[in-house]
């Protein structure tokens, strides 16, 4: 996966990735017992930092890859990612901020979104039918799950209606990574990250506007939406691989 870099990054990144994994798991499989989640909070807010360390190490690594434009953009969402999951810990002024924290994860996703359009036309993937397919059917996922997820036998509120917009563009990014696997296959784990992150956020959602409640329901968003984060941000060993110098 990393054997296009010199030694040093390589061992960096990969030290990145085990430090992250180390966090998430660990934290979940030597936390306390509680009935919606295992892992300490700093755990997890660590281990979405590490991420942010690890896309802006794939940034300044890749200067003189081609890719380097489309890393730039996965650090950037990443970062904001990173501060969505700040305000949603409640470790922003004011406490726990829920709008704040779909606002800051949406700029992340507007991230994510330019970066994969803009490297897809770099390299040629620009098939329409692959882009716009892709995009329609996530879209249509995104609403229909909204709707059951959110919107059904409630009585909307701001927050309610603000959820869709938010839902469509966690589809896009799933979208446009999907069409962008479906012409080059390796960006596969490209795709399954923009899913798990909005498996993620659907299963937070019907906690937050359904009172969905199961054991360890904690832990399920995060053992989704970690590793969803990570898979996106090492998409940049793939991008890398194909524009070597």
């Amino acid at each position: 996966m990393f054997n296009y870099l010199n030694s040093a990054p390589r061992y960096w990144l990969i030290a990145l990735l085990i430090l992250w994994a180390v966090l998430l798991f660990g934290g979940f499989i030597f936390g306390p017992a509680d009935a919606s989640q295992r892992m300490p909070k700093w755990t997890r807010l660590t281990s979405s930092a590490v991420l942010v360390l690890a896309g802006w190490s794939w940034f300044l690594i890749t200067r003189q890859n081609a890719a380097n434009g489309f890393v730039l953009w996965l650090a950037i969402g990443m970062t904001f990612g990173f501060l969505g999951d700040l305000f949603m810990a409640g470790m922003m002024p004011g406490g726990r901020n829920v709008l704040g924290g779909m606002a800051t994860f949406g700029l992340g996703h507007v991230a994510y979104i330019i970066g994969i359009w803009r490297f897809g036309s770099q390299i040629g993937l620009t098939d329409g039918t692959a882009r716009w397919g892709s995009l329609v059917v996530w879209w249509i996922i995104g609403a229909v799950a909204w709707y059951f997820v959110v919107y059904r036998g409630q009585k909307p509120t701001t927050l309610h209606y603000a959820a869709l917009p938010y839902a469509l563009l966690l589809a896009s990014t799933a979208g446009m990574a999907t069409g962008l696997a479906i012409q080059q296959g390796q960006f596969t784990w490209l795709a399954v990250g923009a899913a798990l992150f909005l498996i993620s956020d659907l299963i937070l959602a019907a906690q937050l506007f359904n009172g969905l409640s199961f054991f360890l329901i904690g832990d399920v968003i995060w053992l989704t939406y970690g590793p969803g984060q990570m898979l996106i941000v090492y998409s940049a060993a793939t991008a890398v691989s194909l524009l070597q110098s």
